[in-house]
């Protein structure tokens, strides 16, 4: 099943994909309307979540930004609740930061239930489900600042959504990223260095995971800039696509 979130009338609803129509439901589960996707203003999917970011988990991106790279345990990093924005909302380029400000077509997976400790075998046990993210990042600020959050935490520099399928498994996964309609990444969850089970319990060995917590996964070779004027899309098979636009913030 898929599960969403949109602006309505009175403010935010939930809502789940039934046979092409978005379901309003209730807080009790309970369908109170029917809609059209089309005309939604998606929101993302998850409110105000805790953003665990992984770097370099695929061998082909890590040789074409940081050859020779390796480490013992996964990169982490993190981003403000801030820095989400919506299928179909503007990725905004921030003013005053120089050099190439890339897209990272990722799967996202939203955690059902934490813990702490938890051992690799068991984590799948906890997630909710699998959404879509572009982990947007200025490259000069990861350089220059040598950690991570400032160049990836601007607001609008983690799109997520449309909306999170809660029945598919995360360990083999088409994953393909359209810049303006041209194909400019392509991979599988199955080519990540550490899997999505692995990446929680080395998560939840610091830090106690919640239910709500999104966790992105990593993406595959193919990173590139974006500018003004751009449409970016992010495809994962089973899930869908989340697409935005690209301007100057203002």
């Amino acid at each position: 099943m898929k599960w969403c979130r949109f602006r309505g009338p009175q403010g935010p609803c939930m809502g789940r994909l039934d046979k092409g129509s978005v379901l309003q439901i209730d807080a009790g589960g309970k369908v109170v309307g029917e809609h059209d996707p089309a005309g939604l203003d998606w929101l993302p999917p998850v409110e105000q979540p805790r953003i665990f970011g992984i770097g370099r988990n695929y061998a082909e991106h890590i040789e074409e930004l940081n050859p020779g790279w390796k480490a013992e345990d996964p990169l982490v990093f993190w981003k403000p609740d801030t820095a989400l924005c919506a299928h179909g909302d503007a990725i905004r380029l921030p003013k005053g930061v120089d050099g190439r400000i890339d897209y990272e077509g990722e799967v996202a997976v939203v955690l059902g239930k934490g813990g702490r400790h938890l051992s690799p075998e068991h984590c799948l046990d906890r997630v909710f489900g699998l959404t879509i993210a572009n982990d947007i990042s200025a490259r000069s600020l990861q350089k220059k600042d040598g950690q991570w959050v400032r160049a990836k935490g601007f607001d609008t520099f983690c799109p997520l959504g449309p909306w999170i399928r809660d029945d598919l498994d995360p360990r083999d996964l088409g994953l393909r990223t359209l810049l303006n309609g041209k194909p400019v990444q392509q991979g599988r969850t199955s080519q990540m260095i550490r899997p999505v089970g692995e990446l929680l319990s080395f998560l939840s060995s610091f830090c106690t995971l919640r239910a709500g917590d999104v966790i992105l996964t990593g993406t595959p070779a193919g990173v590139g800039p974006l500018s003004p004027g751009d449409e970016i899309r992010v495809e994962v098979e089973g899930i869908g696509s989340l697409s935005n636009t690209v301007e100057r913030d203002a």
